[in-house]
């Protein structure tokens, strides 16, 4: 398969987390679509990692994993102590962190 595949695959897997994102109003969906966004990137990275025969993209790659997991850790908290304080997963409900 030519690279182009991959790329049109993860340009449409970026743009439906993209519109996710943008009119959801739930967390945990807003949240699966960045993470949809990220996994795209990865496609991308690894793809091209892939036509050039080196392995910098796949390395990129694994660190963006990493950072996703540490941010899926920290976002759940947030959305959890929203949760819990108001019993809504709503995105609107995120003002009540400010100070």
């Amino acid at each position: 398969m030519s690279p182009e595949y991959y790329l049109i695959l993860a340009a449409a897997l970026f743009t439906i987390g993209a519109v996710g994102v943008l009119v959801r109003r739930n967390s945990i969906v807003v949240f699966m679509c960045v993470e949809l966004m990220l996994n795209a990137g990865n496609l991308t990275l690894v793809t091209f990692a892939r036509t050039s025969g080196t392995i910098d993209g796949q390395v990129m790659a694994f660190f963006v994993m990493a950072v996703a997991a540490a941010e899926v850790v920290v976002g759940l908290a947030i959305i959890m102590a929203i949760y819990r304080s108001r019993r809504s997963a709503s995105v609107d409900d995120a003002n009540l962190l400010k100070a």
